[in-house]
């Protein structure tokens, strides 16, 4: 998976550097308030995708005294900071140019520059979304889009998602404007428009910023997985009865689990320990990615079994 991420991060990468490149010349020569939104839009783009790779990178740093868990949760507080970004840049340098141009609207001029870079500004962030896209549905499975999204532990997914439709979605806006404002003669719709492509990175930004908090807060595993893991220790016959399993994810493929079972009464060390090596393994096998396993082990005596066994049935206890 992250082999993946880090692929569908380095097209949006080489996109939006390009991208960049070509409307900032459009806006040059046209004077487009959205034009130049558009590039402020995918310079930062740009270097969210840096810091994204940055935070894997960081993210794969063995542990140490300081961090006896790794430091996998990095890569949570980089797309973090990506969402600040594009909401304080991103959108805030699209308010300003939008207002500053209603204000000051510039002459319309020959749009011919503006529908060519935004033509191949379409086809360069269609390419990078379909990639993203392509690699999501193929770590998904056959869960529902959107609730796969939500539920993804991956920011190089998540959030490279969500910047490229972003992105389209400016692209159509910014042609929206360029196109009435010359249609209906009014340079003002072209601030208009660059104001709406600063609400669209707003909402982009808030959306990273929550699913963000939540991870670095400490988000439990699939549910699913815990189902799982649950049949698997209740199918143990060494096994009387356990709590509901503990989970934090500290990485998109690095899951903590906690587990506290009760063992059948009247079973010897050696046993428990087999029983807790079988477990262990189990999980694995079936979850590669849970990467820690913490065993509170207790041992029932029969005279608590009986006892409780008992006070279920309504059977007086002997005095």
């Amino acid at each position: 998976m992250a082999n993946s991420s880090k692929t569908g991060i380095y097209a949006a990468i080489g996109a939006n550097l390009a991208i960049a490149v070509l409307k900032f010349v459009a806006a040059s020569f046209t004077g487009s308030s959205a034009m130049l939104s558009e590039g402020i839009h995918s310079v930062v783009d740009t270097g969210n995708g840096l810091l994204l790779l940055l935070g894997i990178r960081r993210s794969k740093k063995a542990p140490d005294d300081d961090h006896p868990f790794g430091h996998g949760k990095e890569l949570y507080f980089w797309s973090l900071i990506v969402a600040i970004l594009i909401f304080s840049i991103g959108g805030g340098m699209s308010f300003y140019e939008g207002i500053s141009h209603i204000r000051n609207p510039a002459p319309l001029s020959d749009p011919t520059w503006n529908y060519v870079v935004l033509g191949l500004a379409a086809a360069f962030e269609g390419a990078a979304l379909f990639l993203a896209l392509k690699n999501f549905n193929a770590t998904r499975g056959d869960k529902p889009f959107w609730f796969a999204l939500r539920a993804s532990k991956d920011p190089g997914n998540f959030a490279i998602i969500f910047e490229d439709t972003a992105a389209l979605l400016g692209l159509v806006v910014a042609a929206l404007g360029v196109f009435l404002g010359h249609a209906l003669n009014n340079p003002y719709l072209d601030g208009v428009a660059s104001i709406v492509i600063g609400c669209i990175l707003a909402l982009t930004a808030i959306f990273l910023a929550y699913e963000s908090k939540g991870l670095l807060i400490g988000e439990g595993a699939d549910p699913a997985v815990i189902q799982s893991i649950r049949a698997l220790v209740q199918a143990d016959a060494a096994i009387l009865n356990a709590k509901r399993p503990l989970s934090m994810h500290f990485g998109p493929n690095d899951v903590f689990l906690a587990l506290d079972v009760n063992f059948q009464p009247g079973l010897s060390a050696a046993e428990v320990e087999e029983s807790v090596d079988r477990l262990e393994k189990g999980i694995r096998q079936l979850h590669p990615d849970v990467q820690r396993i913490f065993i509170e082990a207790r041992a029932v005596s029969k005279e608590r079994t009986n006892k409780a066994q008992r006070e279920e049935t309504g059977i007086p206890l002997a005095r």
